[in-house]
């Protein structure tokens, strides 16, 4: 068994700032990464037709029903966007406003989402240090609705003049949060090996 880290990111900049950021996590980090754009992937917005508050899923056929699966099954998820009016970017938000599946499953339906726990980091690039705030508070409302545990955060917050990839403060941080999610899943893995032991005995 492998790892399983689900990287969604809302930027639109292929080799931008929250690229370089992904990149340094994924030198360290272990196991299978699947990386979702919310720009390039061509998953449509909720558009609040209502069919989750009685129906299981989602009523709109697209790449979002991997990302659903992703959710079920895998380990961490990192979520990934730059800045933009001191908020995720809204292309971040439209994806995933689609877990408003989960809202009604639970509120509506009365059932618990299939959604294992899960760890979770937050990477964030800006202009200036300070507007990262709301952006990190939306996050952990999504981490929340996805059943993710956030145990690390990334920022680089001079990206007008100094570009991610030169910023070896978050670069370090980067590195330290893989690391942190291989060593989170290591201990769970012992721990499950452990517990399996116990059973047997």
């Amino acid at each position: 068994m492998h790892i399983q880290t689900l990287i969604l990111n809302g930027s639109p900049r292929r080799n931008g700032d929250c690229a370089a950021l992904i990149g340094e996590m994924q030198k360290y980090l272990e196991g299978h990464v699947r990386m979702c754009s919310s720009y390039y992937d061509g998953i449509s917005p909720c558009i609040d037709c209502r069919y989750c508050k009685t129906h299981a899923g989602c009523a709109i056929t697209d790449g979002m029903q991997e990302i659903y699966d992703c959710l079920a099954s895998y380990d961490n998820v990192i979520l990934a966007s730059p800045v933009h009016y001191s908020e995720l970017s809204g292309s971040l938000l439209g994806m995933l406003s689609r877990l408003q599946t989960y809202f009604c499953q639970r509120h509506f339906r009365g059932e618990t989402p299939n959604l294992p726990k899960k760890n979770g980091v937050l990477i964030l690039s800006g202009a200036q240090k300070g507007t990262e705030t709301r952006a990190r508070s939306t996050a952990n409302i999504l981490f929340r609705e996805m059943n993710v545990a956030p145990v690390a955060f990334v920022f680089s917050g001079n990206t007008d003049f100094v570009p991610a990839a030169a910023d070896r403060a978050a670069l370090s941080e980067a590195k330290k949060a893989a690391l942190l999610l291989n060593s989170l899943y290591q201990q769970k893995t012992a721990e499950r090996m452990e517990l399996d032991a116990e059973t047997r005995r």
